[in-house]
């Protein structure tokens, strides 16, 4: 089994505010959390709208469908006008993962080999950050979003449960 992070999404937007803190080396204010958050809910919350009114409604164009149909936010050109936002039909897309600031996670993989666990791991105080040896699990609705991150999060209508 392969270790890697594990955010309970449904766990993680009960909290005011994310006080989990984070390691990442090249900015030490980093917020990692909301990277990971944002990535997870682009992929798996966001309902990949054929037509993308976020991505049209974007002045800058800083958001761009992938062939897959996830979203991919170019931090870079992003104003954090929160437009998207706005333009997002189902609500989906949350002001507060679109900063103007950009985090990044490294997934404390130097961390990893002094034995140590991820700092946001150590310090979410509802638990909502975990880290072992996780493998997706469609039936618990456990999603693999990338290698190093699996992501559990409610679907958002009865068909795609049935299809999980």
């Amino acid at each position: 089994m392969t270790t890697r992070l594990f955010i309970d999404l449904e766990r993680c937007r009960e909290c005011d505010q994310c006080t989990a803190k984070c390691n990442y080396f090249y900015h030490p204010e980093n917020q990692g959390v909301l990277f990971l958050r944002e990535k997870a809910e682009m992929a798996l919350t966001c309902r990949h709208c054929e037509e993308a009114p976020c991505v049209k409604a974007c002045p800058v164009e800083a958001l761009e469908k992938q062939p897959d149909g996830t979203l991919k936010r170019y931090n870079l050109r992003c104003v954090s006008c929160k437009t998207c936002c706005f333009a997002c039909p189902f609500g989906v897309l949350l002001p507060e993962l679109v900063p103007y600031k950009t985090s990044m996670c490294d997934y404390c993989l130097d961390r990893l080999p002094e034995g140590k666990m991820p700092l946001c791991v150590e310090t979410c105080p509802e638990l909502a950050i975990q880290y072992g040896a996780i493998e997706p699990i469609p039936e618990k609705h456990w999603f693999l979003v990338n290698e190093y991150l699996v992501v559990h999060r409610i679907p958002w209508n009865a068909a795609e449960m049935k299809e999980k």
